[in-house]
């Protein structure tokens, strides 16, 4: 595990013309910027994409890093803005399924049961804003701290605390409706 100051010295290092050495960083921090990346886009391919321009970013404004964050927080912006822009330009792609495999599987009940659950939380999950969903996943799905989550965001730890707690409310608002409708439909 490297330290944050071995992480800047690192950085240093990188800054003073030994660019391979970036590597080790892309290394250490590639399944956290894909885990953002695929929390907001929700594809694949896409959030490889968009964890590769973040680390391009990130390494062409290396220089205007400020030591008093970490690097991860920095990344974390870089990663998380990277993927809302890439969001809002493909708002409306669409996506053939005419080519899909379609397996069936017979399952038991309380694995059908957990799976409905499943899809209706992502359901109420996608019903709210970006901001909100990424700070109930970090908080609930990821288990961040309240703290590193309002480093991460760049935000008051007091604001943090109110959008998780809003954030809550409005995902049970929304599993009201969407198991209203499903009853409605049975």
């Amino acid at each position: 595990m490297i330290t944050v100051h071995e992480e800047n010295a690192l950085i240093d290092r990188i800054l003073a013309g030994e660019e391979a050495l970036y590597a080790q960083l892309v290394d250490k921090y590639k399944s956290f910027a894909y885990t953002i990346a695929i929390k907001i886009v929700e594809n694949r391919p896409e959030a490889e994409e968009i964890a590769q321009d973040a680390f391009v970013k990130a390494f062409h404004y290396l220089k205007k890093f400020n030591r008093e964050a970490k690097f991860s927080t920095w990344l974390y912006r870089i990663v998380f803005n990277t993927a809302i822009s890439y969001k809002r330009k493909n708002k409306y792609s669409l996506h053939s399924i005419e080519n899909e495999i379609i397996e069936y599987h017979e399952r038991a009940d309380h694995q059908m049961e957990k799976d409905d659950k499943h899809i209706y939380i992502a359901k109420a999950l996608n019903n709210l804003s970006d901001a909100d969903k990424l700070a109930v996943q970090l908080y609930y799905l990821n288990e961040f701290s309240l703290e590193e989550i309002a480093e991460m965001l760049t935000q008051n730890i007091n604001t943090i605390k109110v959008r998780v707690h809003r954030a809550r409310q409005r995902m049970a608002d929304e599993l009201r409706k969407i198991l209203h409708e499903e009853a409605l439909t049975l």
